[in-house]
C-alpha cells in the first residue's frame, strides 16, 4: 500500500498490482449514470483484488478472538482508570454550591464538542492534507492541550475545604 500525492487536476486512480483503475469523473453526469459509473468502477476494483489474490472477505478461522476479545477489555481497562477518578477529581475543583454547573459544562463541551467532532474534524484534516494519518494529530493535540492546562492551570486542592470554600469562590467571581 502507498499514498501518492497527485495535482487537484488529476483524476484519482488507483494502482492494483500492474492495473490502474481511474476514479470517475462524476460531477457532470446524471444520478443514474453517476450510479451506474460508480458500480462500474467498484466492480473494476472488486475484479482487480480478486486478480491479484485478495480476498473478498476475511477468513473467519483465521482470527483470533481470544486475542481481539482482550484487546478491547484492555482498552476498556484504560478508559476505565480514565473516567473512574474524573468525577472524584473534578468535585474537588468547586464548592458545593456550584458544583454541578460548573463540573457539567466543561465536561459536556469537552466530551461533546472536542470529542463527538472529533471524527468530523480528523476527516477535514485528512482531506486537506490528502494524509490519511494526519487526522491522528487532532486527538494527539487535544490530549496535550488538555495536559498543559491541567498542570500549569488547575489549583490544587489539597487540605482545602471545599464544603465551605462558597463565599471566597463567590467573591472570586465577583458576584455578591
Amino acid at each position: 500500500y502507498a499514498n501518492a500525492k497527485a495535482l487537484r487536476s488529476e483524476p484519482t486512480r488507483i494502482e492494483i498490482g500492474d492495473r490502474i483503475i481511474a476514479a470517475p469523473v462524476v460531477d457532470a453526469l446524471s444520478d443514474s449514470e453517476r450510479a451506474a459509473a460508480i458500480d462500474a468502477f467498484q466492480r473494476e476494483t472488486a475484479t482487480a483484488l480478486a486478480a491479484v489474490g485478495y480476498p473478498m472477505t476475511a477468513d473467519p478461522d483465521q482470527i483470533n478472538r481470544p486475542l481481539v476479545i482482550m484487546l478491547i477489555v484492555l482498552l476498556l481497562m484504560i478508559t476505565t482508570m480514565c473516567y473512574g477518578p474524573m468525577a472524584a477529581l473534578l468535585v474537588e475543583l468547586f464548592p458545593a454550591r456550584i458544583r454541578y454547573t460548573s463540573m457539567s459544562a466543561p465536561y459536556h463541551i469537552g466530551n461533546g464538542w472536542f470529542g463527538g467532532l472529533m471524527p468530523t474534524t480528523a476527516f477535514a484534516i485528512i482531506a486537506a492534507t490528502g494524509d490519511i494519518y494526519a487526522g491522528l494529530w487532532y486527538p494527539v493535540a487535544i490530549a496535550a492541550a488538555t495536559l498543559a492546562v491541567g498542570l500549569f492551570l488547575l489549583p490544587e486542592t489539597l487540605g482545602r475545604h471545599v464544603e465551605h470554600d462558597d463565599q471566597a469562590a463567590t467573591q472570586r467571581a465577583g458576584v455578591e
